[in-house]
């Protein structure tokens, strides 16, 4: 490496590069290891306090008879019998609207935080009994509208609190468990409704739910309003609706949804219960596109409230270590300018320890995030990187004044890493233009270099 071309030269820091490359991915490796032990934590945190919640309904389901004919074998010769088969219609309401209040509360376990919240839901629902039952093939009279049921949507009945209240036409309802939807998962609970008389139903309900990091509400209906206010100021609208109205500001947040039947794509009345929305990822969150792919299946549409984390350390520090080589990479340009151009001459072990201080800097971001956050962490990793660094290329380049150089550059760099990680949408743009000064600058001081000269140390001190 002393007496080599500058040619050979770069090739060897190259090649000391690449060899760094196996510890970054052990970084990898290390970050999403702590994500998942951090998703684990989250999991034992929400375990009692309910999971991302899906809420559907209040539907009425009555129960109706179709009569079957049905061929049996007798003695040779085919009988053909009628049987009585019990169905179910479902009525969705004809006029649905919701309020929601969500109370946002962080929970801590040990290094680990999430978000739970309290949900309190009001409705009121309004049901008719629909004129054109003779689209779906039935009469009035095979309605057991007697032993109706309503029912409500609840994906993780856990995070009930207290009871609910469901008043008809005034008179509160006897609710029981069990008996809910299959758009939430089949959970929820239920309340006998004698309506022998098929007149309309006015339906005031009440309860208080407790989840974790998403709310869902499942629309059904020929109108469905739901309006929801928080002091959360960081939301995350997804699923098949968007907002019509929203607003976020440093106090919280405020949304509201108007839906009818046609965008829902489903009748009011239907002899069919649709399955849940189409949910991918932790907490459910729901990609259009799954959510499109899945209605052939009969699954429902959804809006949904995220209560996300502004700066999800696990992604900033996986997002800077994928700049990693890029510091490798600037910081051996620079010795190797040294090196050819002044005359410093750097060994291979020089380099290699000076990327495995580079390396290092992740590790300690990484551990510094979970215990003060992003921000601060990035500045003490940077700033014991910097001086150790900086402090060995005073030995390394021969003197204080070429060091120096090295600990603005360091320094520059770990500036401009933190402004990309903060520009997110405009990082690409902006590293790829400082990429290009930087390779104008290189090829700039090396342009009079001879990279197939071999130089003496002889030859060096003759100079």
């Amino acid at each position: 490496m002393r007496d080599r071309s500058p040619g050979f030269k770069l090739f060897l820091a190259g090649l000391v590069g690449l060899a760094l490359l196996i510890p970054l991915l052990l970084v990898y490796g290390l970050v999403s290891d702590r994500q998942e032990q951090a998703r684990i934590a989250e999991r034992a945190i929400t375990a009692g306090s309910g999971g991302a919640q899906i809420v559907s309904g209040p539907v009425l389901v009555v129960p109706y008879d179709e009569a079957r004919s049905i061929n049996d074998t007798v003695d040779g010769r085919i009988v053909t019998r009628m049987q009585t088969v019990r169905k179910e219609l479902f009525l969705s309401p004809a006029r649905h609207s919701l309020a929601t209040v969500l109370d946002p509360e962080r929970k801590k376990k040990a290094l680990y935080e999430t978000v739970i919240y309290i949900a309190k839901m009001q409705g009121k629902a309004r049901f008719e009994l629909p004129a054109d039952l003779a689209t779906l093939g039935l009469t009035r009279d095979q309605l057991r509208l007697e032993q109706a049921q309503l029912r409500f949507g609840i994906s993780d009945t856990r995070g009930l609190r207290a009871a609910a209240n469901v008043r008809v036409n005034g008179r509160a309802l006897a609710l029981v468990p069990g008996g809910g939807l299959n758009a939430s998962k089949g959970a929820g609970f239920s309340g006998p409704v004698v309506w022998t008389d098929g007149s309309a139903l006015a339906v005031d309900y009440s309860y208080t739910l407790r989840g974790s990091q998403s709310l869902t509400l499942v629309p059904r209906g020929e109108r469905t309003d739901w309006r929801v206010t928080s002091s959360w100021q960081h939301p995350d609208f997804g699923g098949s609706f968007l907002p019509d109205e929203s607003r976020v500001s440093d106090k919280g947040f405020s949304a509201s949804w108007s839906i009818g039947t046609i965008a829902l794509n489903q009748p009011v009345a239907n002899l069919q219960d649709p399955g849940p929305p189409v949910l991918i990822d932790a907490p459910e969150r729901m990609s259009y596109e799954a959510q499109q792919a899945g209605e052939e299946r009969g699954t429902s549409k959804a809006a949904s409230i995220g209560l996300i984390e502004p700066a999800d350390i696990y992604a900033q520090v996986d997002r800077s270590v994928k700049y990693g080589f890029l510091f490798i990479g600037f910081t051996f340009v620079t010795f190797l300018l040294f090196d050819v151009v002044g005359g410093a001459r750097v060994a291979a072990a020089e380099y290699l320890l000076t990327g495995a201080g580079l390396v290092l800097f992740f590790v300690l971001l990484l551990a510094f995030a979970e215990w003060t956050g992003f921000g601060l962490a990035y500045v003490i990793a940077s700033a014991a990187i910097i001086g150790l660094l900086t402090a060995y290329s005073a030995a390394v380049l021969g003197g204080w004044k070429r060091a120096s150089f090295i600990g603005v550059m360091l320094t520059a760099l770990y500036g401009v890493l933190y402004v990309l990680l903060s520009l997110e949408a405009a990082s690409l743009i902006v590293g790829s233009l400082l990429m290009f000064m930087a390779l104008a600058g290189v090829m700039y001081a090396t342009r009079n270099v001879n990279w197939s000269e071999v130089t003496s140390r002889e030859e060096r001190s003759a100079d």
